[in-house]
C-alpha cells in the first residue's frame, strides 16, 4: 500500500492475478509468527517485497541505528517466511541506487562493490544484504528471485508529505504560488538526479517476471540537474522560476546519480516500457497534488 505498491497492484489484477495485499496494519513484518499466521493456507506464485524503513533528505544521516535494526529485521523475516512457507514462489525485491559506490559506474555487476555514500551507508548496506540473502537462499535451497534497482520513482498517488526531492518541489512550488511561501532548493542545485515514472517501472518489472535470479536497474537513462527539475516543476504551475532560492547550508547527498540501463534494455526495447515523457509525468504528478489539496 505504499507508493510503488499502489501502482503495481492494479496492474497485476488487470492481468488476472489474485493479489493479497500486506502492510504493517495487517501483517506485522517485524513479527515472523504473525506473518506466517496471516497468510496461513495461501500458496503464492510471486511475492513482492516492497517494504523499507527510510525517508529522503537527511533521514539516513540522522537515523542509521533505527534503519539497520528495522530493515534487517523486516528483510530477515520476509526471506525466512519465503524459505519456510512459500518455496515455490518467486521473490521479487527492491534495491536502491543508494547502494552503488559513487566512484563506480552504476552497473548491476558493481552493486556489491566499493563503499556507498557515507551519509546513506547503513540503509545502502541493508539493501545489499537483502540481495546477498536472496543469493544465499538460492544457493542452498534452489529458490527463485528477482532484484530491481530503480532510479527515483515519481508519478501521481504519492503521500502528500513524501519528501523525495521531486515531491518536495511539487509541494513547495504549490505553496510558493498559492501561499506566498519561498521555493527553496537545497544546495547550489547542480547535483544530478534521474527519475523514472512509476507505471513505466511497474511495466518493466512485470515484463521481466519470467527472468530468474537476476538483478536489473530500472531507469530512464536520462539525468538532469536539481535546478532543471525545479524549473520543470515551475513550468507546470506557471510559476516564475527566477523566484527560486538556494540554501547552501543544506544536505545535498551525492553529486551525481544515474544508473546504467543497458541490461534492462537488452531484455525489453526501451520504447516498450519508457512510455511516459518527463514533461507529461510531472504534469500528472502536479495535477494529482493540486486535486488532493482541493480535498
Amino acid at each position: 500500500t505504499g507508493f510503488l505498491g499502489k501502482h503495481l497492484t492494479p496492474q497485476l489484477k488487470s492481468l488476472g492475478h489474485e493479489v493479497y495485499i500486506c502492510n504493517t496494519k495487517t501483517a506485522n513484518l517485524k513479527d515472523l509468527q504473525n506473518l506466517k499466521e496471516y497468510f496461513a493456507g495461501a500458496k503464492f506464485d510471486y511475492i513482492f517485497h516492497l517494504a523499507a524503513v527510510t525517508k529522503a533528505g537527511d533521514y539516513c544521516l540522522k537515523h542509521p541505528g533505527n534503519q539497520w535494526l528495522e530493515n534487517q529485521l523486516i528483510n530477515t523475516n520476509i526471506l525466512t517466511y519465503w524459505a519456510d512457507c512459500q518455496p515455490r514462489a518467486k521473490m521479487i525485491c527492491m534495491g536502491t541506487s543508494c547502494s552503488y559506490a559513487p566512484a563506480m559506474p552504476m552497473k548491476e555487476e558493481n552493486y556489491l562493490l566499493g563503499e556507498p555514500e557515507p551519509s546513506l551507508h547503513t540503509y545502502a548496506m541493508t539493501k545489499r544484504m537483502l540481495l546477498l540473502g536472496l543469493q544465499a537462499i538460492q544457493k542452498e535451497f534452489g529458490l527463485k528471485w528477482l532484484y530491481f534497482i530503480p532510479s527515483t520513482l515519481y508519478g501521481p498517488g504519492f503521500e502528500l508529505d513524501d519528501n523525495h526531492f521531486i515531491f518536495d518541489f511539487i509541494r513547495n512550488c504549490y505553496n510558493a504560488k498559492n501561499k506566498k511561501e519561498k521555493f527553496v532548493v537545497w544546495g547550489d542545485g547542480e547535483q544530478r538526479r534521474e527519475l523514472i515514472y512509476v507505471n513505466d517501472a511497474v511495466d518493466a518489472m512485470i515484463k521481466l517476471l519470467p527472468e530468474e535470479n537476476q538483478v536489473f536497474n530500472l531507469g530512464s537513462g536520462q539525468d538532469y540537474t536539481i535546478n532543471e527539475f525545479a524549473k520543470m516543476v515551475c513550468k507546470c504551475y506557471n510559476y516564475d522560476e527566477s523566484l527560486i532560492e538556494h540554501d547552501l547550508t543544506k544536505y545535498v547527498g551525492v553529486k551525481e546519480k544515474k544508473i546504467d540501463t543497458t541490461k534492462v534494455v537488452s531484455r525489453i526495447p526501451q520504447e516498450e516500457f519508457l512510455k511516459t515523457s518527463l514533461e507529461s509525468g510531472l504534469l500528472r504528478s502536479v495535477n494529482y497534488f493540486i486535486e488532493e489539496m482541493k480535498k
